[in-house]
């Protein structure tokens, strides 16, 4: 008996402290339970400091600090021979750099991207660090993920695919590389990761995964 009062107790206390205070009105700062990551010994950006001399928060890279792994364009995007760097991020609305031709996706690698062993190669290995998780080392959409619940991840070897007149299966290029770069549904947004040419990259692997599953007629379940 003993036992069930502090079972009733107890439970009466969490319904309380659940649904008791909804809708109420308090100016003093809320109860935090779990406070989690909330309250952090650090200094906010653009805030004030009294460590250091000038009493800014906010420092500047060391003199001669190098961005690793960007590259710095040789010449500015509006020179007429400019290739952007292989290793930058988006910065105009060009096919290249959005994945869109107008208001819709276009088809296709842009003329920025060569197509040839070392970008397949490269596409492999940033696939199998960003997407494979999610999308299976294959494609299928059966990644580890899939065994804690999430089962939305998209099958690039489902019927239909590879046929541009099946819209509900088929995934223009730019589609694919719009996803990588924006996210779509419970897929978040690369953009900030990974770089254009490794969109591109991604985009041409897995393509060719999905045409050496159909021509050596390859069931990937």
């Amino acid at each position: 008996m003993k036992y069930f009062f502090l079972s009733y107790l107890f439970v009466a206390a969490i319904i309380i402290a659940a649904f008791g205070t909804r809708g109420s009105k308090s100016e003093l700062p809320p109860l935090e339970i779990f406070q989690d990551m909330d309250h952090q010994a650090k200094v906010k950006y653009q805030a004030h400091s009294d460590f250091f001399a000038d009493g800014l928060g906010a420092r500047r890279p060391v003199k001669g600090t190098v961005p690793v792994g960007f590259e710095i364009p040789a010449k500015p995007a509006s020179a007429p021979d400019f290739k952007p760097p292989q290793y930058g991020f988006a910065n105009g609305l060009d096919y290249y750099s959005t994945g869109k031709i107008g208001d819709y996706y276009g088809d296709g690698l842009p003329k920025e991207v060569t197509l040839n062993k070392a970008l397949l190669e490269r596409g492999e290995r940033q696939y199998n660090i960003y997407c494979t998780v999610c999308h299976g080392a294959s494609g299928n959409g059966k990644g580890v993920t899939s065994k804690y619940g999430i089962m939305t991840a998209f099958n690039f070897h489902q019927p239909g695919s590879t046929d541009p007149s099946n819209p509900g299966a088929y995934r223009a290029d730019g589609a694919i590389y719009d996803v990588i770069a924006n996210g779509k549904g419970l897929m978040g947004p690369y953009g900030g990761s990974i770089t254009v040419q490794d969109r591109w990259a991604i985009v041409a692997y897995i393509r060719a995964m999905q045409v050496a599953v159909k021509e050596n007629n390859v069931s990937v379940q």
